[in-house]
């Protein structure tokens, strides 16, 4: 029971100075979250206080399934914009139809990461290679930006893809409402010079540096309130600055999506998108969290909290959640111990749409959509583009498709064109494994490749180190490297594949290998393996491979070379120990 529901485990020894710490990181995230709540419920397209209600019951759900001490789940940026872009082309915003999908989004979501998270399938995250994750995010990072500056203008400027958001704001600039850019670019600037100069001024008057960066992310609170101030004092909402307006007071009721067919066949695709990314950038914040504490999580428990959170979210009004980086770090920084510290932002969050929500009126969108901006601003990394391409020019390939992909065509078509070319990259590095010609290195009995360093070889017997477990996209590769050397060299008698990396041998891997032990043996050529790690060799037994091997299977490659070449091998080995010990070196 404990496996599927950590809280039987911490809950055990849950103290008194364990809930205190709780509390106080709680409270902290209670005030950060509110704004975030509204805001991404308003990327979404959204009624603000959806952003609310998804905040509320899957902390809670979280706390009992989660194994990360530290995560806070709830709306995030990535899966608000990708909410947006599935239900977006199904329903019309502000309608009812539009709040039933984005819930039953959440609710198949949910449906589809517990299924996953019962097979233990959380291998699949590793689809997403890191560039194309971090092409993903930069992309996302700047639609979404480029997606509030209406709001910062006050234009409409509607779109999914960045030509034509751009397209919109340049077509409707002359509109732009100077009030409500007055209020959106003062609250930009001052939240982002509260990223990185609050802290410091904070300290420089006498806080303790880490009370400092706590109170230094609860700006963008104060950005709310000195934005509503000003709104309701000078009545810009009559001069046209938009403003949330009503908030509904009360505690969200229990809701069950609707069971259309046609909707979820429709959402299904962007429903298994976003839990994947969802998952990965959960685990990704969790790992990140848990190591700094050495701690450690469940992979695939976590795939049954997200989906259970995601199930809560929907049952209460709300649309897909995941872990949030911003507001995990927090809840870490101020202390958090347990996942109670979750349920207790839960309830924090509870009574803000009981109490606060007639304080919200008059917050204008602008700042919303100031604090979306640079919330999401921190996700764009080009840089790293760069570094990519000096590192590994394929890679660099894919990350710059998902970036282009996801800004010309949109968030779905991004990802699963990153995931695709990741597939296809993989695919075609590991269809040309490296291989090595290897002989033996003076004075040892280690083998490394001719081409790199000083060693002895023997033209009766080449050594084919392969560096690439054998499966059917490098299979004929394998053959047609073999028979390359025997074509080149024909005193040769002897062929060994050494197979210190090869972890794995497929069915049609095998079929070469007994093509290949056919043809050597038509050319009056021995096939032998060296080195050939235990799995591998528990497979081969279960075949005629080896009953057919022509030549032998050695435990290392020197005892293949001892066998083969015994005279060149013994002697290159006693010579080169001699030079050493002539030389000072050891012998």
């Amino acid at each position: 029971m404990r496996r599927y529901f950590p809280i039987l485990d911490w809950g055990r020894r849950y103290g008194r100075e364990t809930l205190a710490n709780d509390l106080v990181a709680a409270v902290i995230v209670t005030i950060m979250l509110i704004p975030q709540s509204l805001a991404y419920a308003m990327l979404a397209g959204l009624p603000a206080e959806v952003g609310l209600y998804a905040s509320i019951a899957p902390l809670l759900v979280y706390a009992v399934l989660g194994t990360s001490r530290t995560l806070a789940v709830g709306p995030v940026s990535v899966a608000s914009l990708m909410t947006a872009a599935a239900v977006g082309g199904l329903a019309t915003q502000g309608t009812p139809e539009y709040l039933g999908a984005a819930i039953a989004l959440a609710f198949l979501s949910g449906l589809m990461l517990l299924v996953m998270g019962f097979l233990r399938l959380g291998f699949f995250s590793a689809f997403l290679s890191h560039p194309v994750t971090s092409g993903f995010m930069t992309a996302v990072g700047l639609l979404i930006a480029a997606g509030q500056f209406k709001h910062v203008l006050g234009v409409p400027a509607p779109g999914h893809t960045l030509p034509e958001i751009l397209a919109g704001l340049w077509a409707n600039l002359g509109q732009a409402n100077l009030p409500t850019l007055a209020i959106g670019l003062a609250a930009t600037a001052f939240l982002a010079w509260s990223r990185k100069g609050l802290k410091g001024a904070l300290v420089a008057r006498g806080l303790k540096p880490r009370s400092a960066a706590l109170l230094a992310r609860t700006a963008p609170v104060a950005a709310v309130a000195a934005t509503i101030l000003v709104t309701w004092a000078l009545g810009l909402d009559s001069r046209g600055v938009a403003i949330v307006g009503e908030v509904p007071r009360g505690l969200p009721v229990p809701t069950l999506p609707p069971f259309d067919p046609g909707l979820w066949a429709a959402i299904a695709v962007p429903a298994l998108l976003i839990s994947i990314v969802g998952y990965v950038e959960t685990v990704s914040v969790a790992q990140t969290l848990a190591a700094k504490r050495r701690q450690r999580i469940d992979p695939d428990q976590e795939l049954v909290a997200l989906g259970g959170a995601n199930l809560g979210s929907a049952l209460s009004g709300g649309f897909p959640v995941t872990g949030g980086f911003a507001r995990s770090v927090v809840n870490f920084d101020a202390g958090a111990e347990t996942p109670a510290a979750g349920a207790f932002t839960a309830v924090g969050m509870a009574l803000a749409t009981l109490y606060l929500t007639p304080l919200l009126y008059f917050l204008p969108t602008a700042t919303l959509a100031a604090t979306i901006i640079v919330a999401v601003l921190s996700l764009v990394d080009l840089g790293a583009l760069r570094r990519t391409w000096a590192f590994s020019r394929p890679d660099a390939a894919a990350m710059a498709t998902t970036i282009l992909v996801t800004l010309a065509a949109g968030v779905e078509a991004g990802i699963v064109a990153g995931v695709a070319l990741s597939v296809f990259l993989h695919l075609y590095r590991t269809s040309r494994p490296h291989v090595a010609i290897v002989g033996q290195v003076p004075g040892t009995e280690h083998f490394r490749n001719v081409d790199r360093h000083a060693v002895v070889t023997v033209p009766e017997v080449v050594t084919i180190r392969i560096d690439e477990s054998l499966y059917f996209p490098n299979a004929r590769f394998l053959e047609d490297t073999v028979q390359h050397q025997v074509g080149a060299n024909p005193a040769l008698r002897h062929v060994v594949l050494m197979c210190p990396a090869v972890n794995d041998v497929d069915a049609s891997a095998l079929e070469s290998l007994e093509a290949i032990n056919q043809r050597l043996r038509d050319a009056g050529v021995l096939l032998h393996l060296s080195e050939v790690k235990g799995p591998v060799m528990d497979r081969l037994k279960r075949s005629h491979f080896l009953h057919d091997l022509t030549g032998e299977v050695f435990l290392t490659q020197f005892d293949a070379m001892r066998a083969l070449a015994p005279e060149l091998t013994c002697r290159t080995l006693a010579a080169g120990r001699r030079d050493l010990a002539r030389n000072g070196g050891p012998g």
